[in-house]
């Protein structure tokens, strides 16, 4: 059976997303994926967290965006987002020198709320 060598495939091994750009609807690249958060009882991805700012890693803020909010863009080869930079600099965010957050519901909550989506 000959394969269609265009066409994406359905999954990807998580070493491929890490790294991937993320840009916003205007063409400006925003981060890279730094990691994902996969829900351990159903597995399902929540969040990707985004990696911004910085010089070589250094001062770089994590941003947890809902995963639903990101599509994949093959032309680009990363992932789009419909958010400013203005947007991205109120977004809630992390140091990852100094802290890690408590994923829980309220967290969650706040999350996705920011980026107009709901909870489950």
């Amino acid at each position: 059976m000959e394969s269609d060598t265009k066409a994406p495939e359905r999954l990807i091994a998580s070493d491929r997303v890490e790294g991937t750009a993320v840009y916003n609807k205007e063409d400006e690249r925003l981060g890279s994926i730094e990691r994902f958060m996969v829900d351990k009882a159903s597995g399902q991805v929540e969040y990707a967290v985004m990696g911004f700012g910085g010089l070589f890693g250094l001062a770089t803020r994590h941003y947890p965006l809902p995963w639903n909010a990101l599509t994949y863009d093959t032309n680009r080869g990363g992932y789009i987002v419909n958010l400013s930079r203005d947007q991205l600099a109120e977004a809630p965010s992390y140091d990852p020198e100094a802290e890690t957050p408590t994923y829980d519901r309220s967290y969650g909550e706040r999350i996705y709320g920011y980026y107009g989506f709901t909870y489950l």
